[in-house]
């Protein structure tokens, strides 16, 4: 069987593609050394997920130590069960429920105000759920990540991305949610059916280890300590959800919410100071990894844009679109901003740089500014849940355990036909009189 290279060998060839093309291309900068140098100017590019990854490290190994994830889904998963006896939840299925439920909120989350960043700890939780009710990984990651994704798609309310965009290209901001509901809509029900169809194959016997997981925490001689953990950490994701969309929390407060998190729960599992710092340091320990990962992938757009590779990708789009009709402009954007999404994952950077492009070529050939607002986000939205380049997805990938190339070889079918779903949608923004467009 072939050996699958490990992700750091996936992304360093990748700088070394993107070092080579600069050779290739015209009107690029060639970068050589560059190339050695991408590592550490990645970490200067991504210091801040890269602490975030590591105080969640400190504050989910402090948790863990707890039992308190544990706890909480064999509560979870043992009064699910009760609802078994109803023939309607029998035929639906009690799991098929629950991960439904949970992706519905998470494409919410994606879709009213953008979650990316945040899903990183909810996979801490997700996968142990995943995995009680008879699942692998892939089934915990895309409760939460691949929802999420989905739903910043579908972007109903996201004002980083959809927010800006309207404002720029001067159009009612949030208007046209009508069809966006739909599009939202349609984009979830697909998530929904692929993650039920994979978790269905590849259903274990949970026997075992729900009688394993139950035995562990009958050991546990204060059910307290558990009990106590799980309220702080629901809390702590009450506030999370409220701080995001309400006081727009960025990765500064995000991160001081589980740093404190982590200083109550020890002092509930009544650690002395020296042991809480000590177990901290052993969870960061393990999300270095998770932090490397991440500076690395960013040595991806550190070398594309010293080397001038997108500033030539931007001039090449604003010429191939001189002349072309409603379609064809309509096409060139949506592959334009999905290729390039695939490049910089930042919908807010993505914005500033194109919606004053597409805006002027759109009443050049009279397409509705919606419909290219539409193509926006839509090509925003897929491709950073496979590229390299998305430090949000290698880290998901690393807490989570799954090698990238496994990722790719998992997702990449689903992606790329929701790609061209999402392509197939925005036609009827050309055939039909939609509200606000």
């Amino acid at each position: 069987m072939k050996k699958i290279p490990h992700t750091y060998v996936i992304i360093f060839a990748m700088i070394l593609l993107s070092a080579i093309a600069t050779w290739v291309l015209p009107g690029a900068e060639p970068q050589t050394w560059q190339v050695f140098s991408s590592f550490f100017k990645g970490f200067q590019r991504a210091p801040s997920i890269i602490a975030f990854i590591l105080i969640i490290g400190g504050a989910f190994w402090i948790l863990n130590e707890t039992k308190a994830v544990e706890y909480g889904v064999d509560k979870l998963i043992r009064s699910s069960k009760k609802f078994e006896k109803y023939a309607l939840f029998r035929m639906i299925g009690v799991n098929n429920l629950i991960i439904s439920t949970i992706m519905i909120l998470f494409s919410l989350f994606g879709a009213i105000f953008g979650m990316s960043e945040e899903t990183i700890a909810f996979v801490m939780v997700m996968i142990p759920l995943s995995k009680q009710m008879g699942y692998d990984e892939y089934v915990g990651v895309c409760m939460c990540f691949l929802a999420a994704g989905l739903g910043f798609a579908g972007c109903l309310l996201n004002p980083f991305t959809l927010g800006i965009a309207q404002n720029i290209a001067g159009i009612q901001m949030f208007s046209g949610i009508e069809y966006r509901f739909i599009i939202w809509l349609i984009f979830t029900a697909c998530g929904i059916a692929f993650v039920l169809r994979y978790a269905h194959k590849h259903k274990v016997d949970t026997s075992i280890s729900s009688a394993a997981t139950s035995t562990d925490l009958q050991g546990i001689t204060n059910k307290r300590i558990p009990q106590l953990s799980l309220l702080v950490l629901g809390l702590v994701i009450v506030a999370l959800v409220v701080g995001v969309t309400v006081f727009k929390w960025e990765f500064e407060q995000i991160a001081a919410l589980f740093f404190a998190m982590a200083i109550i729960v020890g002092l509930i599992a009544r650690k002395t100071p020296s042991q809480i710092a000590k177990s901290f340091i052993d969870g960061c320990k393990d999300m270095l990894s998770a932090a490397m990962v991440v500076a690395l992938a960013s040595g991806i757009l550190v070398i594309l844009e010293d080397g001038k590779v997108i500033t030539m990708m931007l001039d090449g789009i604003t010429h191939s679109l001189g002349g072309t009709s409603q379609m064809g402009t309509l096409s060139i954007m949506y592959g334009f901003q999905t290729l390039l999404n695939a490049i910089i994952t930042s919908g807010t950077a993505k914005a500033a740089l194109l919606m004053p492009i597409f805006t002027e070529i759109s009443n050049g050939v009279g397409l509705s500014l919606q419909s290219t607002v539409t193509a926006f986000h839509i090509g925003d939205g897929f491709t950073n849940l496979i590229t390299p380049a998305s430090g949000v997805l290698v880290a998901v990938l690393s807490v989570a355990k799954i090698p990238y190339a496994k990722w790719v070889k998992f997702s990449w079918k689903f992606i790329l036909a929701m790609i061209v779903l999402g392509y197939l949608l925005l036609l009827p923004t050309l055939w039909f009189k939609l509200p606000g467009f």
